[in-house]
């Protein structure tokens, strides 16, 4: 069996906050298409690959800092602006309450 083959079928683990990772994978979608990139072209200067950013805007996975990392310096970002997601917090609010 090839890696590949393996590692997708591995069930990933759930996420804790599938809501807020939606809403974060639509501010990368909409950083990405005002800057008119296709996924592939982020995920080159992202060094990255494209099911990377596919997963990342359907909210299939939980990012890791070192993608993070990596998608400020492809959208010439700082990080806090990456993660300026409105509406997320009121997100994690309606979970806990």
């Amino acid at each position: 069996m090839c890696i590949q083959t393996l590692l997708s079928s591995m069930d990933l683990a759930p996420v804790k906050n599938p809501a807020g990772l939606a809403v974060f994978g639509l501010r990368v979608r909409r950083l990405r298409e005002q800057r008119k990139l296709s996924q592939q072209a982020l995920a080159d200067m992202a060094d990255v690959s494209k099911l990377t950013i596919q997963r990342l805007e359907l909210a299939k996975f939980s990012v890791t800092l070192d993608v993070l990392i990596s998608l400020t310096r492809a959208f010439e970002i700082p990080l806090q602006e990456l993660m300026d997601c409105p509406g997320i917090d009121a997100v994690d609010q309606h979970k806990q309450g």
